[in-house]
């Protein structure tokens, strides 16, 4: 059964164009992330799926309910963390669980058991100002009051960004345990490593969806082999490669990937290597990731576009 599906949604700015007839599905009780840079249109996806804004074309159902027509109900099911900390500062911790808690009309004791392992974090903290929180605390919070009514679905948006790396891990830990509560989730984030944290995930840039599947279906559907180039000379190298013929190039962190049709090809390639004057420290195949795949879709994406 399907707990989101988004058909054909358009929104822009003026004569900026943030989302291009978007057409997504999450099945319920998934983990589905929507991955790409910023300004890939994922926050204003996000505004329109929790009813903070209008698509200009397009529609969606949110757990059997319109997303148009039936937006007051939809309010009432979903749960949302924006991308920026947007609780009461003023009030403390207790104080913030409290008033999301009545807002929704339930107390806290009626679901203390679903957010019980987020909240135990913060039960020392509970009688301190929400403004004095650190970063990955107010996370914890955030959640703690997105969850309190028990949502159907959830929205997290970007809840990673500006979080330390033990924060990071401690809440992805806790998205996946919303799966056993029947618990639909879908996160956002920009952060290429965590898509493999997700069941099935889409890609996303310039407000078009690039692909969508399965991270491990997407790695499997990489076309050709990477051959990963360590050295200190990487703008060297790029340049010397610019005229050999070959799928792909480009510089990842401290080596330059590039792209083969297969691997046999690799022979003639470091004959073409040895004969440079560059220091290279270590040659060999790797596995392509999702930004791998990602630099893929985006350049087959902008080839069929004519770009």
């Amino acid at each position: 059964m399907k707990s989101i599906e988004i058909n054909g949604i358009s929104k822009s700015f003026g004569k900026t164009k943030a989302l291009s007839t978007v057409s997504l599905s999450v099945e319920e009780g998934e983990l589905f992330g929507l991955i790409g840079p910023d300004g890939a249109g994922k926050s204003t996806l996000f505004n329109i799926l929790v009813t903070l804004l209008n698509p200009d074309k397009g529609s969606a159902i949110i757990d059997n309910l319109d997303l148009l027509k039936d937006y007051k109900k939809i309010r009432k099911i979903i749960g949302y963390l924006p991308g920026q900390f947007s609780l009461y500062s003023n009030l403390t911790c207790y104080e913030n669980l409290e008033f999301f808690a009545t807002l929704y009309g339930e107390s806290i004791e009626k679901n203390y058991e679903l957010i019980s392992p987020i909240w135990k974090h913060l039960e020392p903290f509970k009688d301190r100002r929400a403004a004095n929180l650190s970063g990955g605390m107010k996370q914890k919070l955030s959640l703690c009051c997105a969850l309190i009514h028990k949502p159907k679905i959830l929205f997290l948006d970007e809840p990673t960004t500006g979080v330390d790396p033990v924060s990071r891990r401690e809440l992805w830990d806790i998205l996946k345990k919303l799966k056993d509560q029947n618990i639909t989730v879908f996160v956002s984030t920009s952060y290429m490593d965590e898509a493999t944290l997700c069941n099935r995930i889409a890609l996303i840039q310039n407000g078009k969806i690039l692909g969508s599947n399965t991270p491990q279906e997407i790695k499997n559907n990489f076309d050709g082999c990477i051959y990963a180039v360590q050295t200190n000379y990487i703008y060297q190298l790029l340049q010397y490669m610019r005229d050999y013929a070959v799928k792909d190039i480009y510089a990842a962190g401290q080596q330059v990937n590039i792209v083969l049709n297969n691997q046999t090809e690799v022979g003639q390639l470091d004959a073409f290597l040895d004969q440079s004057n560059i220091a290279i420290d270590k040659k060999q195949f790797i596995v392509p990731s999702i930004e791998d795949c990602f630099i893929q879709l985006l350049k087959d994406k902008n080839d069929t576009n004519g770009i």
